[in-house]
C-alpha cells in the first residue's frame, strides 16, 4: 500500500487525534468468528469490528429500549394504578420526547464532543435511567406496593423516581440515536470506493440489528415482564444496555472520528445573513473567485472543502469579495463566508424535501387492526438478508450502480408500496365488514376471520418501510461533515411528525364523517363505521408525497 493510501482522506482521526490509519484502525485479520461470519459478506477484515461493534451495540441498545417500552402502558396501569387515558398520553409523551431529544445530541456531537464522546456520555446518562427504572421496580420502598397481582398503588415519590428514571432514558436516547448509525458510517472512508461501496450494506444490517433486538423484547422480555415480574423484566434491558456500553468503550482504539465543526446553527445564519447584506452584490460568472481559504483543509474543523454547486444561486452573494472585506481583517464571517460554508447550506435546504418524502401514514391501519407485530420483524429479517445478498447484485448488474439500487429508487419504491398498502387495508376491511353484516356480528369485539387476512396489507407495508427505511443514510450522504448528526436527528424528527400528522388526520376525519348525529367513518364499535372510507381517503395524501418526490428529488443526488 502506497504512503498516501495508508491513511484515510476523510479527515477522521484515530483517538489520539492523529490522522487514521487503515492499516491500524479496524485491522481484524485472525480475530475469530471473523472467516465464517464476516469474511463472505465483506471481503475485507476491516469490517469485521463495523459490524460487531456498531451493530450489535445497537442490537443491545435497542432491546433495551424496546424491552422497556414495549409494556409501559401495562405498567403504568398496573403498578402506578393509572387510568388508561393517562397511562397512555404518559406513554406517548415520553415517546415524543425520545424524539426531541436527538437535537440537543446532535447539537453537542456536531459543534462540541464530536460523535464518540456524546455517544459515550449519554449511554452512561441511558444506563443510569435503565438501572433507576429497574431499581423502582424491585426494591422495596421504590416499587409501589402491591396486596394482588393487579392492586398496586405508587405513592408520589414512588411515581416521581419512576418518571425521573423514564426521562433519564429519553435523555440517553438523545445522544444515543442521532450518532450511533453516522458514527458507524464513519468508519468507511467515503474517498475509498471499495470502503464506499459497504456503507450501503452497514445500513442494511444495522436496521436488520434493530428488529432483531425488537424481537427480543416483544416476544421474550414481554413474557417476563407478564408472568415473571417487572423488576427482572426491566434488569434485563439494564443489563442489555450495560454490555451495549461495554462493548462500545472496547473498540475505543479502533474507532475513525470525526472531528466536532463548532456550532452549526451560527454557521448557516452567518451565511443568510451575509447574502442579504449582499443583495445588490453580483454574483461573478467565474465561480473559483468566490471566496475560499487557501489552505488544504476547510475553515470548519473537521470538515472538507465542498465544490460549488450552481442551484440556490442566491446565497453565493455571501462568498462575494467587496472592498470592505479587503480591508477587515481578521474576516468577519457575518459580511463574508466561505464556499464550503455557503454550500453546508444548500446541503441542509436540498434535504428539506426528504423531510415529507420520509413522513409515514400507514401505521394508522396497525391502530385499527389487530397487529402483527411479531410477523413484521420476522418479515425485515427475512428480507434484510435477501436484499443485501441477492437483490442488490442482481440490480448492480443492470443500474451499474454500487448499490445496486440509489437511496432515492428505494424511497420511490417505498412510497409506492405504501399506497398499494393503504388499499390493501381498505380491502380487507370491505372483507370483514361483509362477514359482520351476513353473520350479524356487530356486537362482537373480534369477528372470527383468520388474521392472516391482513398479510397481504402487513406484507406491502413491510417491503415499503424496508424500502424507505434508509432515509437515514439520504440525509447522512446529502449532509456535510460538520452537520451528519444534526441531519441524522432531523430524519428522526420525521417519525414524531408522522404519528402528530396521523392523529390529526383522525381527529379531522372524526370530526367531518360525525356531523349532524353520524356515527362516523370510525366509530368506537367499528362493525358500524367505514374504516375503508378512510383508508382509501389516505391515498390523497400519499399521492401527494409520491408527486413531491417526483418533481424534488432533481435536487436530491444519491
Amino acid at each position: 500500500m502506497a504512503e498516501e493510501d495508508v491513511y484515510t482522506k476523510d479527515g477522521t482521526v484515530d483517538y489520539k487525534g492523529d490522522p487514521a490509519n487503515k492499516k491500524e484502525n479496524w485491522n481484524m485479520e485472525g480475530l475469530p468468528l471473523y472467516s465464517s461470519f464476516i469474511e463472505p459478506y465483506s471481503q475485507n477484515e476491516d469490517a469485521y469490528g463495523i459490524y460487531v461493534l456498531s451493530i450489535g451495540n445497537e442490537c443491545c441498545e435497542r432491546l433495551a429500549y424496546y424491552g422497556m417500552s414495549s409494556n409501559l402502558v401495562l405498567y403504568f396501569k398496573i403498578r402506578l394504578h393509572q387510568h388508561s387515558t393517562t397511562a397512555s398520553n404518559n406513554v406517548t409523551n415520553w415517546g415524543g420526547t425520545c424524539y426531541i431529544t436527538p437535537l440537543i445530541g446532535a447539537f453537542f456531537a456536531d459543534a462540541y464532543l464530536g460523535r464518540y464522546w456524546t455517544i459515550a456520555c449519554f449511554s452512561i446518562i441511558y444506563v443510569l435511567g435503565m438501572t433507576l427504572l429497574t431499581l423502582s421496580a424491585s426494591v422495596t420502598g421504590l416499587k409501589p406496593t402491591c396486596t394482588g397481582k393487579d392492586n398496586c398503588h405508587a405513592t408520589n415519590i414512588q411515581s416521581a423516581v419512576c418518571f425521573i428514571a423514564l426521562y433519564l432514558i429519553a435523555l440517553g436516547t438523545g445522544g444515543i440515536k442521532p450518532c450511533v448509525s453516522s458514527y458507524g458510517a464513519d468508519q468507511f472512508d467515503d474517498a475509498d470506493e471499495a470502503e464506499k461501496k459497504r456503507k450501503g450494506s452497514f445500513f442494511n444490517w444495522f436496521y436488520f440489528s434493530i428488529n432483531v433486538g425488537a424481537l427480543i423484547a416483544g416476544s421474550v422480555l414481554v413474557y417476563i415482564q407478564d408472568n415473571v415480574g417487572w423488576g427482572l423484566g426491566f434488569g434485563i434491558p439494564a443489563a442489555a444496555m450495560a454490555i451495549a456500553v461495554s462493548t462500545f468503550f472496547s473498540g475505543t482504539r479502533l474507532y475513525r472520528n470525526q472531528k466536532p465543526g463548532g456550532e452549526p446553527l451560527t454557521r448557516l445564519c452567518q451565511v443568510v445573513v451575509a447574502s442579504f447584506r449582499k443583495y445588490r452584490v453580483e454574483v461573478p460568472a467565474d465561480k473559483s473567485l468566490l471566496y475560499e481559504t487557501a489552505d488544504a483543509e476547510s475553515v470548519i474543523k473537521g470538515s472538507r472543502k465542498l465544490d460549488h454547486t450552481q442551484d440556490l444561486s442566491f446565497f453565493d452573494k455571501a462568498a462575494v469579495e467587496t472592498q470592505t472585506n479587503h480591508i477587515e481583517e481578521p474576516v468577519n464571517p457575518w459580511r463574508l463566508c466561505t464556499v464550503t460554508q455557503v454550500e453546508e447550506l444548500k446541503a441542509i435546504i436540498r434535504l428539506l424535501p426528504a423531510i415529507l418524502w420520509t413522513l409515514t401514514l400507514e401505521n394508522l391501519a396497525s391502530k385499527f387492526q389487530q397487529p402483527l407485530s411479531l410477523f413484521d420483524i420476522l418479515s425485515v429479517l427475512f428480507w434484510v438478508p435477501v436484499y443485501d445478498r441477492i437483490i442488490v447484485p442482481v440490480a448492480r448488474r443492470f443500474t451499474g450502480h454500487k448499490s445496486g439500487l440509489t437511496q432515492l429508487q428505494r424511497m420511490g419504491i417505498g412510497l409506492l408500496i405504501s399506497i398499494f398498502a393503504m388499499i390493501s387495508a381498505a380491502i380487507l376491511e370491505v372483507v370483514r365488514l361483509k362477514m359482520v353484516r351476513r353473520h350479524d356480528y356487530y356486537n362482537y369485539k373480534y369477528v372470527p376471520m383468520s388474521i392472516f387476512w391482513q398479510v397481504p396489507s402487513t406484507s406491502s407495508s413491510v417491503v415499503q418501510k424496508f424500502s424507505r427505511s434508509l432515509g437515514s443514510w439520504v440525509f447522512y450522504e446529502q449532509a456535510p461533515d460538520a452537520m451528519r448528526s444534526m441531519c441524522s436527528a432531523l430524519s428522526l424528527t420525521t417519525n414524531a411528525l408522522g404519528n402528530y400528522l396521523s392523529s390529526l388526520l383522525v381527529t379531522i376525519v372524526t370530526g367531518i364523517s360525525t356531523r349532524h348525529g353520524k356515527l362516523g367513518w370510525i366509530p368506537d364499535n367499528l362493525n358500524y363505521g367505514h374504516l375503508h372510507y378512510f383508508f382509501l381517503a389516505l391515498g390523497g395524501p400519499q399521492r401527494a408525497q409520491l408527486g413531491s418526490f417526483s418533481l424534488g428529488s432533481k435536487v436530491v443526488h444519491v
